[in-house]
């Protein structure tokens, strides 16, 4: 059993779980200071790091020894993980933002994975709002094709857990600790 902490968009509220057992890895879901996430880093020990940007975070590389996720799969713990970072483009200036359409083309041809994480959520669950908080609707799309175990998201701003078909759908806000079977 894999034991996984997936932090994301308040600093303020990371670092302050005691973790089931060991953790094995350390999922960062943006809008978080690099500092926090070595602090966390720090405190959790944990045997794997991988981050996504929010669009919030600056536009520069994570620190050692953390894995972007965006765009990428990675292998770990027989377990194929990969990544989306950022959010809606709500404004027209801001790193990490992209339109609709814009995701659909980065997604039309992602491999399945079973763990993805990404800073928005899926279009229509867990939203704040649809105006700077909309989900993507080709997340909806990739999960419906691929059906991933596991979907994690920040940017809502909620701690909630939906489903859909056979993929999980996590949103994050600040950190929460759960295990996997691998």
């Amino acid at each position: 059993m894999l034991n996984i902490i997936a932090i994301a968009d308040d600093d303020s509220l990371v670092g302050h779980i005691a973790p089931l057992s060991d953790v094995d890895l350390l999922l960062s879901l943006g809008d978080l200071y690099d500092v926090t996430l070595e602090k966390a880093i720090d405190l959790y020990a944990p045997e794997h790091v991988m981050a996504i940007r929010g669009n919030h975070c600056m536009d520069q590389p994570f620190p050692v020894p953390t894995v972007d996720l965006h765009l990428q799969i990675v292998n770990r713990f027989g377990l194929n993980f990969g990544g989306f970072a950022g959010s809606w483009q709500y404004k027209r200036l801001g790193n990490h933002m992209y339109t609709q359409e814009q995701v659909y083309v980065l997604l039309k041809d992602f491999p399945a994975v079973d763990v993805f994480i990404a800073h928005n959520s899926p279009r229509g669950i867990h939203e704040r709002d649809t105006v700077n908080h909309q989900g993507f609707d080709a997340f909806l799309d990739y999960i419906d094709r691929v059906q991933p175990a596991y979907f994690l998201h920040g940017h809502q701003h909620c701690n909630t857990t939906s489903y859909r078909g056979k993929t999980r759908i996590i949103g994050v806000y600040g950190e929460t600790n759960f295990q996997v079977q691998n």
